[in-house]
């Protein structure tokens, strides 16, 4: 039986033909002839029909047995090394198997494999005599374009990890300790990564891949290292096969690295502008050096390091800078002064904000027989512009305490202040000047300035409102305020608290104010409890008042007590009560 393949029918023909020019020999070729001539193989050779050995791509016969019976010239040439052997490839010898037995399945992928170092796809052609033909086509440029892109994508993939892991913390150490486990991990052995300098000092991070990463500070030359200085001035890489491994000092050559230094990569982390760092990489003499699309992938990663330890170095100055403003901005901790006790409580309208516009301060007087001055106020607004004006607000009452005795004078000062500020916003304050008669009563002067009156909670649960009032300031020319006195009695108190209290909105349908009415009710119940007991107690019943979820004002109260036990007059609050 003949079968066509491409340039006609393969028919079988003496093998030492084409060689030796003699007859129909007994090892076989093949031919391959055109439709319409005739199949004798002899009678083709004697006609120069095209042999199988014309064919461009390599062919392999092999017989029932599996065995290698025939080579054209392009496969001769192919395996110029193995013509003497007779046993195919393992996988072309598979293939036939599967062939010769029925079993290859024709919509199963080609079978292909490696001859020599090339790669190819095999294809059947039946001689008709038990043999069959196997097509070679070369197909080593494809995998070795589908290995690239492979790599490429695995390589993506990996990057894609990388930094995500890198940009995962904005914490310097800690992401000084990723980049140089990452890089010890993937890029090299070890990894020695070393930030800009605190004075004379360096932050050196070294990781050891399968170790843990060791950080420690310590001075340093960067001249002992070639590239290292540059590095760390921002200057780009010198590449690795410039530097001598013999060069590296001991200090940047992590505990436990094993074998001499074989090869060394010096790169800088790039940050913001200014230069992150720089990152020493490390490979031993059994290892092989860096090759150039290494040293690039190397600088990408060094170059997402640096932004990422930029950024974390941006994050915790910037954090710096807020804790430090923060603390001056935040309401002090309040206890026990000159024998009166005071509490207070505070909430942002914002659950993730620390600061808002309302405040309150207790300043001290230099001892008992002076007035302790207390003011809570309301800037209008929320958030951090008004958190500002709050400042300002309270380090001018602080630069008023001399006049702290004439509240009237204090609070036209203070609203010629805002005046002239550029800020458009205005506030309601409450002032007390608090003073305990010799371990007897607490006498209290209140002044308010557009704001709510102050409650007076007596030891038997009664509620007095303290009638003061006058003009807000920040807003007009004027200010005009109206100033009352009380005396506080052993387990009395004054309350004084913010709109966020009484305008707290929710109850059933979620629309009703919580109000001044509702508030002393409440207070009714409170008769004698401790102030810090009882401004919790306010803040929680607002708290629990309002609409899950809904939008609120800040939140301010403060307690003026005279305690029960009349506690000594020299009692003097912790640090930072006087704000």
């Amino acid at each position: 039986m003949l079968r066509r393949h491409g340039w006609g029918t393969v028919a079988a023909v003496p093998a030492d033909a084409d060689e030796k020019g003699g007859g129909c020999a007994a090892r076989t070729s093949f031919v391959i002839s055109s439709p319409g001539s005739s199949a004798d193989p002899c009678h083709a050779r004697d006609q120069s029909v095209p042999t199988w050995d014309d064919a461009p791509c390599p062919v392999l016969v092999l017989d029932s047995r599996g065995r290698i019976a025939g080579r054209n010239r392009a496969a001769r040439r192919l395996t110029a090394s193995s013509r003497d052997s007779d046993v195919p490839p393992s996988w072309l010898g598979e293939a036939h198997r599967s062939h010769v037995a029925g079993a290859l399945d024709p919509t199963a992928a080609t079978p292909a494999g490696l001859l020599g170092d090339r790669s190819f796809e095999a294809r059947p052609s039946p001689t008709g005599d038990g043999h069959v033909a196997w097509w070679l086509f070369d197909r080593t440029d494809l995998v070795r374009a589908q290995e690239t892109v492979r790599e490429t994508r695995e390589r993506a993939d990996v990057t894609s990890g990388l930094f995500s892991t890198l940009l995962s913390s904005l914490n310097v150490p800690r992401c000084a300790e990723v980049a140089a486990l990452m890089a010890a991990d993937h890029l090299a052995e070890a990894a020695v990564l070393i930030t800009p300098p605190a004075g004379h000092r360096y932050a050196v991070t070294h990781a050891l891949r399968g170790r843990r990463v060791v950080q420690e500070t310590r001075q340093i030359d960067p001249l002992t290292v070639p590239g290292l200085d540059e590095a760390l001035r921002g200057f780009p890489p010198v590449p690795a096969r410039w530097i001598n491994p013999d060069a590296i000092p001991a200090w940047a050559i992590p505990d436990g690295f094993s074998g001499p230094v074989g090869s060394v990569l010096v790169t800088p982390l790039p940050g913001h502008g200014v230069p992150a760092g720089a990152l020493i990489l490390l490979r031993s003499d059994t290892e092989k050096g860096f090759t150039p699309e290494e040293e690039e992938f190397a600088r990408l990663f060094a170059s997402r390091a640096g932004t990422a330890l930029s950024a974390a170095r941006l994050y915790g100055e910037q954090t710096a800078i807020t804790g430090t403003l923060m603390r001056e901005l935040l309401p002090p901790p309040l206890s026990r002064v000159h024998g009166v006790d005071y509490a207070g409580r505070y909430r942002t309208a914002m659950d993730h904000e620390r600061v808002g516009g309302d405040f309150y301060d207790v300043h001290p007087g230099p001892d008992g027989s002076a007035e302790t001055f207390v003011a809570l106020g309301d800037v209008a607004g929320k958030g951090l512009d008004a958190a500002v004006l709050t400042g300002k607000i309270r380090n001018t009452l602080h630069a008023l305490l001399p006049l702290a005795s004439d509240h009237l004078r204090v609070l036209r000062m203070l609203n010629g202040a805002l005046l002239t500020s550029h800020h458009a916003r205005f506030a309601t304050l409450v002032l007390a000047s608090v003073k305990r008669q010799d371990d007897g009563p607490v006498r209290l002067r209140l002044t308010g300035a557009g704001h709510l009156p102050p409650l007076v909670v007596r030891a038997d649960g009664r509620v007095e409102e303290m009638p003061t009032q006058g003009t807000l300031v920040g807003a007009l020319p004027e200010v005009t305020a109206r100033t009352v006195e009380t005396v506080l009695g052993p387990g009395d108190t004054c309350l004084l608290y913010t709109d966020g209290i009484t305008e707290a909105r929710g109850g059933p349908l979620g629309d009703e104010l919580f109000g001044e009415e509702r508030l002393r009710q409440a207070l009714e119940g409170c008769g004698g409890m401790p102030g810090e007991a009882m401004v919790e107690h306010v803040q929680m019943l607002a708290a629990q008042w309002l609409e899950p979820g809904s939008r609120h004002d800040d939140m301010a109260v403060v307690a003026i007590t005279a305690p029960r036990n009349g506690g000594p007059a020299g009692d003097r609050a912790p640090a930072g009560a006087d704000g």
